[in-house]
């Protein structure tokens, strides 16, 4: 199981002052993605994801969701991003996921936006007696450039929790073995 430490994804909460640059002339936001996956250690595995962002969450329901895993662990999260409206979707092939929370914010290296979809969008194999069960998001984190490029990653299976040090951080669990690589321009 891979564990990541994401205080950023967490920082939710910060992001909900008014210092966080949401960038909302920047939505509808459609992106056409290249992703490159690492099946073992030969393969590559490459595909193209689609993503739509129709509008900007509001920071009052990010607080909300912050809360639900601070307070509430895994299961309250998920059901409190369950309820909330989706706000675009995430496709791959013919499988399609609602996002249901956002994060856009600058950075100074350039804009930085973090997507959570409530379901997992595909389970990249791994170890075969691997459990599927609580692996219910999927997660995106993108960063643009001056120039336009896009990059960034995702996991198409993955839960979270609160980091053990309590700094409001979030530890990734990823199904796969290392997320997706995703390159592009908008």
């Amino acid at each position: 199981m891979r564990r990541l430490i994401l205080p950023v994804l967490i920082a939710i909460a910060a992001a909900s002052h008014p210092s966080a640059a949401q960038t909302t002339s920047a939505y509808p936001l459609t992106l056409t993605l290249d992703a490159k996956a690492k099946a073992g250690a030969t393969t590559t595995i490459s595909s193209v994801i689609s993503i739509r962002v129709d509008q900007p969450m509001p920071a009052f329901r990010r607080t909300k969701l912050v809360e639900a895993l601070k307070f509430g662990g895994y299961p309250e999260f998920l059901k409190t991003l369950r309820g909330l409206a989706p706000i675009g979707s995430i496709k791959y092939d013919t499988r399609e996921v609602e996002l249901r929370y956002m994060q856009d914010e600058m950075t100074t290296a350039g804009r930085r936006l973090v997507l959570v979809a409530d379901r997992p969008l595909f389970f990249l194999k791994r170890e075969e007696d691997k459990k599927r069960a609580g692996y219910e998001l999927t997660m995106v984190e993108l960063r643009f450039d001056a120039s336009g490029a896009v990059t960034g990653t995702m996991t198409g299976a993955a839960r979270v929790r609160p980091s053990p040090q309590g700094d409001g951080g979030v530890v990734l669990d990823d199904y796969a073995e290392a997320p997706v690589q995703l390159s592009g321009r908008p």
